[in-house]
């Protein structure tokens, strides 16, 4: 007999998926948007909720901000 992993109820979500399924279609569109051909760094971090100025020698720029 074979292991079927057991169906979870359809009501339950995964929160983080969500939220980066809706992070995704947010960077799809402003990239569809986009006159250039590419999306700066700095919109990307703008669009994924980055926290801290854009360091230009390669720092960390500190954690994501949190809802």
């Amino acid at each position: 007999m074979s292991d079927v992993p057991a169906h979870r109820h359809p009501t339950v979500q995964d929160q983080v998926a969500l939220a980066e399924i809706d992070l995704t279609g947010e960077l799809m569109i402003a990239a569809a948007a986009a006159s250039e051909d590419r999306l700066s760094n700095d919109r990307i971090d703008e669009l994924l909720h980055v926290a801290g100025a854009p360091c230009r020698d390669g720092a960390d720029r500190g954690a994501p901000d949190t809802p």
